[in-house]
């Protein structure tokens, strides 16, 4: 199948000025950062009202290897064997809207990577887990996982619009392996009564936005009455892999529950298509703060450019990047995951390098259940109850004096080449 022009980028907001005679970078940049729709490709002659209803999107997914085949013939047979496996581990679909964002001339196309089953899933090493985070160990009731003191994940659907190949919580998501999950509202609900020092309540599954209007509102509802419950939060990847979920009608409903905070799913610059924005618009409209948790993956955005493309176009969706996950040892996921070192040297690459509302926290989540730790490059190189010695992003050394005298807060070292403050 021969996608149509405009699903790989004809169909476009006009890129950012670069300047004459740029560098190759900041021309990789510019183009990452272009808003683009990925069209209808495949889907051209279905009506427009169709193919902005996101029920038509969900009842047209492509979830078998047949679907895939007709429409992309160039899969590779990693991925035609990955396919035939797939539903023993984790479930294909994805919606046709974000297959078009697929280049099927590109088998290391990022987005094909994070949708398209390969055969290298089946490949276990021992050290990989099916519950990397720990999260059936502190799980009290069913759908309840309380790992944080004042804080709670609240799982309310198994079901995706479509699936992460390294999603951690493939055990889980989509039933494929039979781990038969059925969330229990009245238990979710009473154990959060309960327990007063719960005053965060996420929202996960699987996707919460794919709860009806009516049945979302509900549970919000329910939740809000708590009076301990300080905020909400909602965990999703419906505005990347469904923008057309995001209705007024939804964001009208969701404003009613403030303060209301919902976190995406983006890891490569290609997500934020012009119907991506859109919709994040609507939620931002809503007065509902976004944040965006970025997982890492190889092939995907282990580049520093991809990665600063990515933060910077976050933020001209109004999205605050939030977070970038080492990826979990999920097992199977060792062909997508990628080094720590590549991870502090991205970060290094961001650090001084964009605006501070661009730069994510990198973090791995704790195998077993230790919960987020932080992880960043070393810009502290020594120091003592006197002083701190410090490396900023250019490399240059500065010293910071703690004495207890009124000395000056900053000196210059004798050894470096740093500015001197009186």
């Amino acid at each position: 199948m021969q996608l149509e022009s405009e699903a790989l980028g004809a169909s476009a907001d006009e890129p950012p000025a670069s300047p004459s005679g740029c560098s190759p970078d900041l021309q990789r940049l510019a183009d990452l950062k272009t808003f683009r729709s990925p069209g209808r490709g495949f889907w051209r002659d279905v009506p427009e009202r169709d193919w902005n209803d996101w029920h038509w999107q969900l009842r047209h997914r492509i979830t078998t290897l047949e679907q895939l085949q007709r429409l992309m013939p160039t899969l590779a047979p990693e991925e035609i064997a990955g396919t035939q496996l797939a539903n023993h581990k984790l479930a294909l679909a994805i919606t046709p809207y974000f297959f078009n964002l697929i280049d099927p001339a590109d088998e290391l196309c990022p987005i094909r990577r994070q949708v398209i089953p390969r055969v290298e899933e089946m490949n276990l090493a021992p050290w990989e887990l099916t519950d990397p985070c720990g999260e059936d160990a502190h799980s009290p009731v069913p759908g309840i996982v309380h790992r944080y003191p004042d804080r709670v994940l609240f799982l309310v659907t198994d079901r995706c619009a479509a699936y992460c190949r390294y999603c951690t919580r493939s055990r889980l998501v989509s039933n494929a392996s039979g781990y038969d999950f059925h969330p229990d509202f009245d238990r979710q609900i009473e154990y959060i009564a309960q327990h007063p020092e719960v005053r965060d309540v996420l929202l996960s599954g699987g996707d919460p936005l794919l709860l009806s209007d009516e049945k979302l509102e509900q549970l919000l509802a329910r939740l809000r009455a708590i009076p301990h419950v300080e905020f909400l939060r909602i965990g999703t990847r419906i505005p990347i892999f469904l923008p057309q979920r995001v209705t007024p009608e939804l964001c009208a409903r969701l404003r009613r529950f403030h303060p209301l905070f919902i976190s995406i799913h983006t890891n490569h610059p290609r997500e934020l298509t012009l119907e991506a924005r859109a919709a994040l618009e609507r939620l931002a409209d809503a007065g509902i703060p976004l944040g965006n948790q970025s997982v890492l993956l190889r092939h995907v955005n282990d580049d520093v450019i991809v990665m600063r493309a990515l933060v910077q176009k976050l933020l001209l969706c109004r999205v605050k990047p939030y977070y970038l996950y080492q990826c979990d040892p999920i097992a199977g996921s060792a062909h997508l995951r990628t080094s720590v070192a590549r991870g502090l040297e991205i970060m290094a690459g961001l650090r001084g390098h964009t605006t501070g509302y661009a730069v994510p926290q990198y973090v791995i989540d704790a195998p077993g259940g230790g919960g987020k730790v932080p992880v960043n490059p070393e810009y502290v190189l020594s120091r003592n109850r006197d002083r701190v010695v410090l490396r900023n992003y250019e490399g240059r050394v500065y010293e910071y004096i703690e004495g207890a005298s009124p000395a000056p807060a900053y000196k210059r070292s004798e050894n470096f080449d740093a500015p001197e403050f009186d």
